[in-house]
């Protein structure tokens, strides 16, 4: 099961319909170990397709790095699908290569409706998961990082739900 603090999530969904019709993506990290996804990174889908996403390669170093030295790993990956349904596409699970990570998907298919879906996958087997949204836990969890830029708090005008 995944348990994320609603802020996050809601950061996650503005995210991806902000970047919409392109797909969003982007990284939770938590501390190495705990399972516990803390501190959200958006992150630029380089290939601004919107049926594919892909991480900066420059980018991606710098956050994985950023990890390293925070002693953190990647608990959640997400992106959002644009027209489909939340549910890991071939791609998706061909590319899935944190064997340890949920794997979040959100649909902006529908204006007005969330849907959030996460799985595992592990060696191209699909397995969903439970999500637990929690109420918000650290206000400060919510952050972007520009590539060659300090990294900074954004508001997204996260909802209290």
């Amino acid at each position: 099961m995944l348990s994320i603090d609603r802020s996050i999530i809601d950061a996650i969904v503005a995210h991806a319909r902000r970047d919409h019709p392109d797909e969003a993506c982007g990284v939770v990290a938590g501390p190495a170990g705990s399972d516990t996804p803390t501190r959200l990174i958006p992150m630029d889908n380089a290939a601004r397709s919107m049926t594919f996403y892909e991480f900066d390669s420059m980018e991606q170093l710098r956050v994985w790095r950023e990890m390293d030295d925070r002693d953190e790993e990647p608990v959640v990956i997400y992106h959002s699908h644009t027209a489909t349904e939340a549910y890991p596409s071939r791609t998706d699970v061909s590319f899935a290569g944190e064997p340890g990570a949920h794997y979040l998907l959100v649909s902006t298919r529908e204006p007005d409706t969330e849907e959030i879906r996460s799985f595992r996958i592990v060696d191209g087997v699909v397995t969903e998961e439970p999500v637990e949204i929690v109420a918000a836990v650290d206000p400060h969890a919510v952050q972007s990082y520009m590539f060659g830029q300090s990294p900074a708090t954004v508001d997204y005008e996260c909802s209290d739900r």
